[in-house]
C-alpha cells in the first residue's frame, strides 16, 4: 500500500499582545478548512498554529501591566487556545515560542546560519518600530513606521547582523522558478518589486532588552523576535530536536506545503524567511497564501482603533458554522472583505436556513412520511424524467467544480458552485411536486415518488461531503441523519453520483440551521458590548502608558518607556477626594471643526453638565444616548473650543494610540449614584 501524501500547513504564529479577535478566527478556519479537505483526500495532514510570545512590546505590556512577562504571555496564549477548540478547530499542534523545544531549535537555526558565514556583529542607530518589532531604514526621529503608521523610536546598540543583502539574486531566481511560491499575483508582484529596490542586512539580534531567546554563546543578547518566531514552522515538527523520533517528523513534514498569513506580514514570511532557510542550508516552503483584511466599518480590526469583534460573539448566537461559512463565502479570498452582524445574519438565513437546511429538512422528512426512513430504490424506467438526470450532472459538475476552485483557494468560488447544486435541487423538488405524486394511486405513482426523493437525496449527499470541511458540525448531523454513520470516515476522492445506499436507514431527523429571528443582530451587538465592558472592570485594558485612564483632552496617550511606569502611591484621603458618579448621556454631538470631541450632556442626578470628551473617533453621538458613564464631578471646569466642560469622562486608554473605551456597568445602577 502506497504511503498517504504528507500536506503540512500552517497559520502564522498569533502576537499575545492582545487578545483573540474574528480577523485571528478567520485565518485560522481557513487553514482549518484547507486541513479538512487534505485529510478527507487521504492525504498525512499537519496543521499548525500557535502564539509568538517574545520581544519589547510584550515585555513592555507586562511591565505596564506590573506582571512578568511569562504570566501574562501564558494567560493571553490561553485564551487563544480556548477560543480554538471552543470553534473546533482541528490542529495538531498548538506551539508557543517560550516552550524549551521552540528555545532548543531557534538556537539550533542560528548556529546553522552563522556556522555556514552569514551572521556578523556591527552596531545600528536608527528608527525601530517597536509595534511592529522592526527597524525603519532612511527614517528619522519622529518619523512614523510606513507599515503601521505609530511613532518610530531612536535606539542605538551593538547587534549581530544577518547577510540579508547577499541572498536577493537567489530569491529573485526563486520566485521566478516558482510561481506558486507566493499568492495571490499582486503578493508576489510586491515582493518581487521589494528585493529588486536593494536588501540591506538584517540585524538580528537585540541587547537593550531581555524578554526573548539568548544568542547562542552570546546571551547579552536575544534572538530578533521574527527570526525567533518564523523559525516555529521549524522547531513546531522537531527542527533542533534530540530524539529519534523529532528528527524523523521533521523530515517527513518539512517544508511546509503553505503557510498561510495576513498581507501585511508578507516582506517576513517572503523575503527574510525564505533567506534565513537558504543561509541554513534547509528547503523552502512550497508556497506562503497571503490573504487580506477583515474590515469593521471599512478599517481593518485593531485593538487600538478598538473596533475588534470577537468570534465568540457570532458562535454563541448562529453557531460556529454560520461563521465558517461567511467567512469563506462572503469574503473574495486574497482581497479585504467587510463584516457586519447584519451581513452574518443575511447570509445565514439566505443560505444555510433556506436552502441547506430547507432541501435537508423536507428530502428527509418526506422519505420518513412516504417510505418509512428507508431510502427509496429508484426507477430505470417507470417515473424517470430528463430532469432527474439533469440533477445527477449538476452534482457531477459540482464535484469536479467545488474540488478545483477550493484546491485553488477560490473558497468563494467553491462554495457558490456547491450551492448552485443545492438551488436547483430546491427548484428540482418545487417543479417535480412529490406531496402531490405522493397522492396519486398505483405502481407508476409510487416509482416515481421513489425516484424524486432518492435524485434529491443523493444531491443533498454529495453537496454534504463536499461541504463538509467548510461546516463540519451541521454537515456532520446531515449525515448521520442520512443514515451514513461518521462523515469524517468518508474517503472524498471517491466522491460520485449513486453511492447513496439503498434502503438504508435514516437517522433521527432535526432540524440542522433555524431561522435566526430578528433579535439575533442586536443580541450579538449587545453581547459584543456586555463581553467590552466586562473586559474593562475584571481587567482594565492597558496601554503603554500603564492602563485605565481618564480621557480629558481630545489626545491620544503617547507611548510611555518601561521606565515611566509610576510607582508612587496616594493616601485613600486624596482619593477620597475624587467624586465619581454614575451619569446618563441625554444629547450627544460634534464638536465643530474638532475631529475629537464631542459635546455631551450628562444627567448626575443632581442636575444635567455639559461636558466635552475626546471620544469621537471611538464613539458615534447616536449611539452615547441613553448610555450611563462615570463622571468625575468635581473638577475644575475648563474650556475646549470655546465650550466649557463641567467634569470628565472616564475610559480605558487602549493600545499605542491610546484609543478611548468608556467605562460602564453590567448591572443597573442608578444615575447619581457615587463610586467608592
Amino acid at each position: 500500500m502506497a504511503e498517504a501524501k504528507k500536506f503540512y500547513i500552517t497559520t502564522p504564529i498569533y502576537y499575545v499582545n492582545a487578545r483573540p479577535h474574528i480577523g485571528h478566527a478567520y485565518t485560522t478556519l481557513t487553514c482549518d478548512a484547507i486541513a479538512r479537505r487534505k485529510r478527507m483526500l487521504g492525504c498525512d495532514t499537519f496543521f499548525l498554529t500557535g502564539t509568538d510570545e517574545h520581544g519589547v512590546h510584550v515585555e513592555r505590556a507586562a511591565t505596564a501591566a506590573r506582571t512578568p512577562p511569562q504570566p501574562w504571555v501564558d494567560n493571553i496564549s490561553a485564551d487563544f487556545r480556548r477560543l480554538f477548540d471552543k470553534m473546533g478547530i482541528s490542529y495538531d499542534d498548538f506551539i508557543r515560542t517560550t516552550e524549551p523545544r521552540h528555545k532548543r531549535g531557534a538556537q539550533e537555526l542560528w548556529k546553522r546560519i552563522q556556522e555556514n558565514g552569514h551572521i556578523y556583529k556591527g552596531t545600528y542607530t536608527g528608527q525601530y518600530c517597536v509595534f511592529d518589532e522592526a527597524y525603519v531604514d532612511g527614517a528619522k526621529p519622529g518619523d512614523p513606521c510606513p507599515d503601521c503608521g505609530r511613532p518610530t523610536e531612536t535606539v542605538s546598540e551593538e547587534n549581530y547582523y544577518f547577510k540579508l543583502s547577499a541572498f536577493a539574486g537567489q530569491l529573485l531566481n526563486y520566485y521566478e522558478q516558482h510561481p506558486e511560491f507566493i499568492r495571490p499575483e499582486t503578493r508576489r508582484n510586491e515582493v518581487i518589486a521589494f528585493v529588486k529596490s536593494g536588501l540591506r542586512d538584517l540585524s538580528i539580534s537585540r541587547s537593550t532588552f531581555k524578554w526573548g531567546i539568548p544568542v547562542p554563546g552570546d546571551d547579552k543578547h536575544v534572538m530578533y523576535v521574527w527570526l525567533d518566531a518564523l523559525s516555529n514552522y521549524c522547531t513546531a515538527i522537531g527542527f533542533g530536536a534530540e530524539d529519534q523520533a523529532g528528527q524523523e517528523k521533521f523530515k517527513r513534514y518539512w517544508p511546509a506545503d503553505v503557510h498561510m498569513i495576513g498581507k501585511e506580514i508578507i516582506r517576513f514570511h517572503c523575503v527574510y524567511w525564505p533567506a534565513f532557510l537558504l543561509a541554513a542550508g534547509l528547503p523552502l516552503p512550497k508556497a506562503v497564501i497571503a490573504h487580506g483584511w477583515l474590515l469593521f466599518e471599512e478599517s481593518k480590526m485593531s485593538k487600538s482603533r478598538g473596533n475588534i469583534v470577537r468570534a465568540e460573539t457570532v458562535i454563541d448566537v448562529l453557531g460556529n458554522d454560520a461563521l465558517r461559512y461567511f467567512l469563506l463565502r462572503e469574503i473574495v479570498f486574497g482581497h479585504d472583505g467587510s463584516f457586519s452582524f447584519d451581513a452574518v445574519v443575511q447570509r445565514y438565513n439566505a443560505d444555510l436556513a433556506n436552502d441547506l437546511g430547507n432541501l435537508s429538512s423536507r428530502t428527509l422528512t418526506m422519505i420518513a412520511r412516504y417510505f418509512g426512513g428507508a431510502v427509496p430504490y429508484p426507477s430505470a424506467t417507470a417515473g424517470y424524467k430528463p430532469a432527474d438526470d439533469s440533477v445527477r450532472q449538476h452534482a457531477e459538475t459540482a464535484i469536479s467544480e467545488f474540488g478545483k476552485l477550493f484546491d485553488d483557494y477560490q473558497f468563494s468560488r467553491a462554495l457558490e458552485a456547491a450551492w448552485s447544486l443545492v438551488s436547483s435541487v430546491n427548484k428540482y423538488l418545487v417543479e417535480q411536486e412529490p406531496w402531490s405524486v405522493a397522492e396519486k394511486p398505483g405502481e407508476e405513482g409510487r416509482a416515481r415518488l421513489a425516484t424524486i426523493l432518492y435524485t434529491a437525496a443523493e444531491a443533498l449527499r454529495v453537496v454534504t461531503a463536499l461541504v463538509h470541511p467548510v461546516l463540519p458540525e451541521s454537515t456532520a448531523r446531515i449525515w448521520q441523519q442520512l443514515g451514513l454513520g461518521e462523515i469524517s470516515r468518508f474517503d472524498l476522492t471517491g466522491l460520485k453520483w449513486g453511492q447513496m445506499p439503498l434502503g438504508g436507514k435514516l437517522g433521527a431527523i432535526e432540524p440542522v440551521f433555524p431561522r435566526a429571528d430578528k433579535t439575533a443582530i442586536e443580541r450579538m451587538k449587545q453581547m459584543e458590548q456586555d463581553r467590552t465592558a466586562a473586559l474593562n472592570i475584571a481587567q482594565p485594558t492597558q496601554s503603554s502608558s500603564g492602563g485605565a485612564s481618564a480621557v480629558p483632552a481630545p489626545a491620544a496617550t503617547p507611548a510611555a518607556p518601561v521606565a515611566a511606569v509610576p510607582d508612587s502611591k496616594i493616601s485613600i484621603d486624596d482619593f477620597m477626594k475624587v467624586e465619581l458618579r454614575v451619569g446618563q448621556v441625554k444629547a450627544a454631538e460634534k464638536v465643530k471643526g474638532a475631529d475629537r470631541l464631542l459635546r455631551l450632556e450628562v444627567d448626575i442626578g443632581t442636575e444635567v453638565r455639559q461636558v466635552v470628551a475626546g471620544i469621537a473617533l471611538a464613539y458615534e453621538p447616536e449611539s452615547l444616548i441613553g448610555r450611563k458613564v462615570v463622571i468625575v464631578a468635581n473638577l475644575q471646569p475648563r474650556k475646549l473650543r470655546g465650550l466649557e466642560s463641567n467634569g470628565m469622562i472616564v475610559a480605558a486608554s487602549v493600545g499605542e494610540e491610546g484609543k478611548p473605551v468608556l467605562a460602564g456597568f453590567l448591572e443597573d445602577v442608578p444615575v447619581g449614584s457615587k463610586l467608592k
